[in-house]
């Protein structure tokens, strides 16, 4: 008698493919688009901003905080960089010109930043300005500084210029040209942007002279990233000139890439900075207790409005709901991006706060920048519905200027067009896929 029975099939049979298709998704997702384009540029808006502001604020007292009369001496800082490597161009010389130069520089870059101009080449320079003050004098930040010392770097790898920026602007205005037959056919295009190919060879120039005269003593490290950026943007100029076709197509992929890779790590970031603020309060005696906000609402530093301070705590309840109510948010913030309706909310709370925070505490600084960098969790139509509306702002205004409007992602009409820096810098390849109006959030 056969015993022979039909193999059963496996429970894992669909697995493999499953997994397959969710990773060719995945991959599509990551490498066909720059998600959150909205997102990027509220970010390069918000934490460019807030360095400018900073630096005019601090102007009067800037060579006590980063100059030669710092109590933190140019030796002091010297011997501290020589043993963790810390970049900052003000140790290239202790001279007050120079000092003057790159103060002056960092605020000519957080503007061309803000406004989006060039944005390729200016972001890199806006980390420059910000790691080199920041690094001459450590003692002299906040929270705050530490957050848009971060976003300094990860900006250099967001295509942060595709919407609001001059380089949105100009792309559109030469796309539109194109379309009513009045531009040539590369007009606007990387081998037309002369603007561009002068500052990739001056800032080349600059760095090649900086290292032949010993005045910019970099590191390995650094002089390796400085030139790596520089033949980078090089090379998509070349290929967008010169290689169109698949060429273009790869590096457009490395690029989506870096964007989205940059994008996630920005959003972590703001994660992790809530959670661990949030978990290191529930382990303090005062916020337990519900008395935490009661004492820095009585230090004189925290007290620029007085009366306001102390008819705030005077009220024992509003301090306790105040103090329980901000580790609450700050824990669950990570936990609520799983649900989109429940993240807004807790979002919005937290900018009122840090709102809050600026006014009563006399922290402005710090709030904008935590501000800028919870603006990538803020939902896309949202940013949309703000942008159309300070565009209708803008032409009430201004009723008699043309404007070029910024070309959107959604849009077919911008397929190839680059809106940001069309020189040596990452090329054009706009993919309309609705998942590029997606928040890294979800």
């Amino acid at each position: 008698m056969s015993t022979d029975r039909a193999p059963v099939e496996s429970p894992f049979a669909g697995l493999r493919t499953g997994l397959g298709r969710a990773f060719d998704r995945g991959l599509a997702a990551a490498t066909g688009s720059a998600l959150a384009p909205y997102q990027a540029a509220v970010v390069r808006i918000g934490i460019s901003l807030t360095w400018l502001l900073f630096l005019v604020r601090e102007w009067p007292h800037r060579r006590e905080l980063y100059g030669d009369t710092s109590p933190w001496r140019w030796e002091m800082a010297q011997r501290l960089i020589a043993d963790n490597d810390a970049f900052t161009v003000l140790m290239w010389s202790d001279g007050r010109l120079w000092f003057e130069i790159v103060y002056a520089g960092a605020m000519l870059a957080s503007l061309l930043l803000l406004l989006g101009w060039r944005t390729r080449t200016v972001s890199v320079l806006f980390m420059l300005g910000v790691l080199s003050l920041q690094n001459r004098s450590v003692f002299m930040g906040d929270g705050g500084d530490n957050v848009i010392h971060l976003m300094a770097i990860y900006l250099v790898l967001v295509r942060c210029g595709k919407v609001w920026s001059l380089d949105a602007r100009r792309a559109a205005r030469a796309a539109a040209a194109r379309a009513d037959g009045t531009g040539s056919d590369d007009a606007g295009g990387p081998g037309s942007d002369r603007g561009g190919v002068v500052l990739w060879a001056v800032t080349g120039t600059a760095l090649a002279v900086g290292q032949l005269t010993g005045f910019a003593a970099l590191s390995a490290g650094w002089a390796a990233v400085l030139w790596g950026l520089w033949l980078v943007h090089g090379l998509w100029w070349v290929v967008a000139r010169r290689a169109a076709g698949e060429p273009r197509a790869v590096l457009d992929v490395f690029t989506n890439l870096a964007h989205n890779s940059a994008m996630l790590v920005i959003a972590a970031e703001v994660c992790l900075i809530y959670a661990t603020a949030g978990w290191y309060k529930v382990q303090g005696s005062r916020w337990q207790d519900g008395t935490a906000l009661h004492y820095p609402l009585n230090l004189e530093y925290f007290r620029p409005w007085p009366m306001l301070s102390d008819a705030l705590g005077s009220s024992g309840l509003m301090v306790m709901v105040i103090t329980y109510g901000t580790v609450i948010v700050q824990v669950a913030f990570p936990f609520t991006l799983l649900n989109r309706r429940v993240k807004n909310v807790l979002l919005a709370v937290m900018m009122i706060e840090h709102t809050a925070i600026a006014v009563i505490c006399g922290l402005p600084f710090f709030s904008l920048a935590m501000i800028a960098a919870d603006a990538v969790f803020l939902p896309t139509n949202f940013l949309r519905w703000l942008g159309d509306r300070a565009s209708r702002l803008g032409r009430r205004l201004l009723p008699g200027r043309g404007r070029a409007t910024d070309p959107d992602p959604d849009s077919g009409k911008d397929r190839g067009e680059e809106p940001e820096e069309t020189a040596p810098a990452v090329p054009a390849q706009q993919n309309t896929s609705p998942d590029s109006e997606r928040v890294t959030s979800g």
